[in-house]
């Protein structure tokens, strides 16, 4: 880890700190013959060196549940008072069956997650996508009964910097480094490289789920406070968790997404109709540039998708990082592992130019919605239109044909809106230990969801339907 060292400012968003950090940051650095006072102002994290890994304690302690009914508990399930939580540090310790018992009763079929799967999980850690050596290393949280039953499971990271998250806590850690203090490493619960909204703490159904959820988020506090640890972020959590999370202390935090809705369509034309004029030409103009480039677009579900499939797609998603990022988050391994293990679940847009794979977009299919996740292009050329051909029209026409009700198509863009999607509400909690930082980062997001809220409802009323289509 490198520092960069030199007189600084407090970051603009904290506004004015605690008397007692005066003085705080301050060091003393020997140049040459020369001794200098300096301030910490910045912190660069990469692959370098990562911050030091906490040693994990793996037992979380037991916990005496009140009642002891047995209505609603399998027979498997027992009828067990006292759970016991404990750190896993990779999922492949939990069998996938038990993992995806509780992701299921998390959500219910018709919500079903694909993202929350033992097999997308497993395939990010046994890739190397997720692991320690890449500042992901699998924490994950574990509750059983008395009869060693798994009542709760927790996707957690002990993380060494801030990347694939999605919600951007950068100018955090350089304000804790400005006055001294170490932000790295934090506690991140979420689906690693995934901004997709879903539960984080997955329960099964039995007559001590409330208790078991508020079990697991006293854990999970007591576990950032004994690793010593600056924070716990809990992502992109369903809005129940996230107001259920605030009446436990934690901060709130709201962001934004771009999602299409399906109003009942029989097919995309019938969604073009919903939209004005305009924007209605602009999209069919748009598609008619794939037809007059000689393009030929497919979407291939399970076994359909074949090894050289993945090894183009990684090609074409390791262009798109080295456009964007500089470094790819995930392995070609990783391709070829989810692949296998998500089956139907996964939908892959490929465009082709005569035999050949030219670019593609990676979609999952969950119980109601379409997820669009990943694109990538062949580096020697450029194709007007196909990445709005291929992430968000053909998104639009499997949604339909799926009987999807949501197409939820990324992080950030604001070029979605006039495609028909629109902004919706991402969400995400944040558990900071450290009192003096904790009132100015609040005060900080609260300005800042007054922000996001009156830019959502901007693009709403400038968005691309007609009027009177909500």
């Amino acid at each position: 880890m490198a520092a960069v060292v030199n007189y600084c400012k407090p970051p603009p968003f904290l506004g004015r700190l605690p008397p007692n950090f005066a003085g705080k940051s301050s060091c003393r650095q020997s140049v040459g013959s020369q001794v200098q006072t300096c301030q910490i102002s910045a912190l660069f994290w990469g692959s370098k060196k990562s911050a030091e890994q906490k040693e994990l304690d793996f037992s979380l302690g037991d916990f005496t549940l009140k009642g002891s009914g047995s209505e609603g508990v399998s027979e498997n399930q027992g009828t067990a008072k006292k759970i016991y939580l404990s750190v896993v540090s990779s999922i492949v310790e939990v069998s996938s069956h038990d993992w995806d018992a509780c992701a299921i009763d998390a959500t219910g079929h018709e919500k079903f997650n694909p993202f929350l799967t033992h097999g997308f999980l497993s395939s990010l850690e046994e890739s190397g996508s997720a692991v320690k050596e890449r500042g992901w290393a699998p924490s994950h949280i574990i509750a059983k009964d008395e009869c060693e039953n798994i009542l709760g499971v927790v996707p957690l990271y002990l993380k060494s910097h801030s990347y694939g998250e999605f919600v951007f806590d950068h100018s955090w850690a350089d304000a804790y480094y400005s006055y001294g203090s170490r932000y790295y490493p934090k506690f991140q619960c979420c689906v690693p490289f995934t901004p997709v909204t879903g539960p984080r703490i997955l329960v099964r159904n039995s007559p001590f789920r409330e208790q078991v959820t508020d079990v697991i988020i006293t854990a999970l506090k007591d576990l950032t406070t004994k690793s010593r640890v600056s924070s716990l972020h809990i992502t992109f959590p369903s809005e129940t968790e996230w107001n259920k999370l605030r009446e436990q202390g934690f901060l709130q935090r709201i962001g934004m997404q771009y999602h299409w809705k399906n109003r009942n369509y029989k097919n995309f034309d019938d969604f073009l109709m919903d939209l004005k004029q305009t924007k209605r030409k602009n999209i069919r103009q748009e598609r008619k540039k794939i037809s007059t480039q000689n393009l030929n677009m497919k979407r291939l579900r399970g076994h359909e998708i074949k090894a050289s499939h993945w090894d183009s797609f990684y090609n074409f998603y390791k262009n798109t990082t080295d456009n964007k990022w500089g470094t790819p988050y995930l392995t070609r391994d990783f391709f070829h592992n989810m692949g296998s293990k998500m089956g139907d679940k996964v939908l892959l847009v490929v465009a082709e130019e005569g035999d050949e794979l030219v670019a593609g977009a990676l979609n999952l299919i969950g119980g109601d919605t379409l997820y669009g996740r990943l694109w990538g292009c062949h580096p020697r050329a450029y194709y007007p239109s196909l990445h709005f051909e291929a992430c968000y029209y053909q998104a639009i026409e499997a949604a339909i044909e799926l009987d999807l009700s949501t197409v939820e198509a990324g992080a950030q863009g604001e070029h979605k809106i006039q495609r028909g999607y629109m902004p919706v509400t991402t969400y995400s909690c944040h558990y900071l230990v450290d009192e003096d930082f904790r009132k100015p980062i609040e005060d900080f997001l609260v300005r800042e969801s007054t922000q996001v809220k009156l830019v959502m409802k901007v693009l709403h009323d400038s968005g691309p339907f007609k009027e009177g289509i909500q």
